[in-house]
């Protein structure tokens, strides 16, 4: 994170915060809602649903530095939170309105995050 120190940093972000980086190999899982259609049989085609998230998710994170050749995590601390934000904002533009439930982005087997969007309560 730019607005912490560099021992902030370590002490937040352990093994993480490595001045020149480190990579994940992320595995995401897309949650769609929505009637179903009776003559397709589906909420949503899985061949569009794939096409929009090469769109929105391989085409501009794949093999990339998240923190270097992604605009958006320029001022945004790239933490798997954010990048389950990433990808809901990339997706919702896409997706029929209504039909994006949830995004599941597994940093590891054992670093999991849920994004349902914002909930207002």
């Amino acid at each position: 994170s730019k607005s912490l120190s560099d021992e902030e940093n370590l002490k937040l972000f352990g093994k993480c915060n490595n001045p020149n980086g480190h990579g994940h190999n992320y595995k995401v899982i897309v949650t769609v809602r929505g009637e179903i259609d009776p003559v397709s049989g589906m909420v949503l085609n899985l061949t569009e649903l794939k096409e929009y998230m090469q769109e929105a998710i391989m085409e501009p994170l794949d093999h990339k530095n998240l923190d270097k050749d992604v605009p958006y995590f320029a001022e945004v601390v790239s933490t798997t939170e954010n990048v389950a934000v990433f990808i809901w904002e990339n997706l919702k533009k896409l997706l029929p309105m209504g039909t994006l439930y949830k995004v599941k982005v597994y940093e590891t087997d054992q670093n999991i995050v849920v994004y349902k969007g914002e909930e207002t309560i």
